[in-house]
């Protein structure tokens, strides 16, 4: 199996196999598609049991906004085209993830908060070989009231830890089936973080491609220039972010400390040439001192479940699969 990770955008190779509609699959390949969803059954219910015992509240998701985020000047984002639609008199964007959002619901009523966000994110036509790209996919997003981002990243571990095991003792014979059940390990926390600075030193540009490909544990990447919403040191030009990033399948969690002060948000967004006016309600209660501090992520679910399935393609987890350049009927 050849699987590409994800390397800001130069597509280093290919694979071959590309998932199709459920109505071309054979028996045996429809018995596959069932165990992967019944793994997915399992990894849905565990995180969102374990996020609701551990005091976050389940909020319901947002699809369409004047307010998302900007995917700008993030140098992954691969967005080829942004879907604008009008609505009651008012131009809207279809959610490309929940980030502004939670940063307000965390601020002002929600301390430590949850959702089940699905995304629209049209990417490159290119990238349905990557393996690792859909256009629409679903994102766990959370993130906790004057939390940091220690926190966040030991608490992911945690979940990541409870979640494999859960997976393995009770999907067992769905693991057997995909040939994954003896390869999956629980991974020992806490699990290695790596400086982005200190990678491009050692692997130059190809940095991501190089450390994936050496890893057999899920890893952690700070210090990711980003958003403006990504919490960022002026004075040493670091940044307070970090990536979760799995064996051969590549990024499946980003996140940060957040910013929050009036001043430097304005300052990144006219840096960035990020509109202002997208964000007016975000900046207002900034200006007002209403935004706090948080952190939190967004776990991409589809990749989540393909690493632990050891899917090819992870338009392989979708029932409907969402794979760039290519739109099925159903």
């Amino acid at each position: 199996m050849k699987v590409m990770v994800d390397t800001g955008g130069a597509e280093s190779g290919a694979i071959s196999y590309l998932p199709r509609p459920l109505e071309e699959l054979s028996e045996a390949e429809l018995e596959r598609k069932l165990c992967i969803s019944r793994v997915t059954t399992h990894v849905l219910r565990y995180l969102t049991s374990e996020f609701v015992r551990c005091g976050f509240e389940w909020l319901l998701p947002v699809i369409f906004s004047e307010s998302t985020d900007p995917l700008w000047p993030d140098p992954g984002a691969s967005v080829e085209k942004r879907i604008e639609v009008e609505i009651y008199g008012r131009t809207v964007r279809p959610m490309m993830s929940m980030i502004v959002h939670k940063m307000v619901a965390a601020s002002l009523a929600y301390p430590r908060l949850f959702t089940l966000s699905p995304n629209i994110r049209i990417e490159r036509r290119e990238r349905a070989t990557t393996g690792m790209h859909a256009y629409e996919f679903t994102q766990l997003d959370f993130e906790g009231r004057d939390a940091t981002s220690r926190d966040i990243m030991a608490f992911v571990e945690k979940v990541i830890q409870g979640l494999t095991g859960s997976v393995k003792k009770e999907r067992s014979e769905e693991l057997k089936h995909l040939g994954r059940h003896d390869c999956l390990r629980v991974p020992e926390a806490p699990f290695r973080v790596y400086d982005r600075e200190e990678l491009k030193e050692r692997y130059g540009e190809e940095w991501e491609t190089q450390l994936i490909s050496e890893s057999d544990e899920p890893v952690w990447i700070t210090n990711l220039p980003r958003e403006f919403y990504d919490f960022e040191d002026f004075e040493t030009g670091t940044w307070d972010n970090y990536d979760l990033v799995l064996p051969r399948y590549g990024e499946v969690l980003s996140g940060s400390r957040r910013e929050w002060e009036y001043d430097k948000i304005v300052e990144k967004m006219e840096r960035d040439g990020v509109r202002k006016e997208n964000y007016k309600v975000l900046l207002k209660l900034a200006r007002e001192g209403r935004l706090k501090p948080s952190a939190g992520a967004g776990i991409g679910i589809e990749r989540l479940v393909g690493w632990i399935t050891g899917a090819r393609h992870i338009g392989e987890t979708q029932p409907f699969p969402r794979i760039p350049s290519i739109v099925y009927e159903l």
